[in-house]
């Protein structure tokens, strides 16, 4: 099944590398990932985020040179997430780049409410890496 989606992307004013290494560096989610994450930490080979949801597992993209921050999320309900995110060239700053996908069951309601807090955490990554 093909799922609906939105890509909510956001304008930063510093150079792609920089971006993806604070982004990459997931001891900084709870800095800017605000909406979603309370804190994190490393349990052996594993990160977990503590959210609304509980305790969830998290895992990026093997570290590479295209701005590829995609990441899998696994909530207490155990079905793992996709949720590709990037970070690309937009003159002399950056483009970030979040799609949201609308998993079956996701009212119109609880999606537009997602999309408000991705929106919300890539603004507080803006802040924070403008400052």
């Amino acid at each position: 099944m093909i799922h609906p989606s939105t890509t909510i992307s956001m304008q930063i004013a510093r150079e792609p590398a920089a971006v993806y290494a604070f982004v990459s560096t997931l001891e900084n989610f709870p800095l800017w990932a605000t909406t979603f994450c309370k804190s994190i930490r490393k349990e052996q080979d594993n990160w977990v985020m503590e959210t609304s949801l509980g305790p969830v597992s998290i895992r990026l993209a093997p570290q590479n040179s295209l701005g590829v921050l995609d990441h899998y999320v696994t909530p207490p309900s155990g079905e793992t997430l996709y949720v590709p995110l990037r970070v690309v060239a937009n003159g002399s700053g950056s483009e970030v780049l979040f799609t949201l996908f609308r998993l079956p069951g996701v009212s119109d309601e609880a999606y537009a409410a997602d999309a408000a807090l991705v929106r919300q955490d890539l603004n507080s990554l803006k802040e924070l890496l403008e400052r």
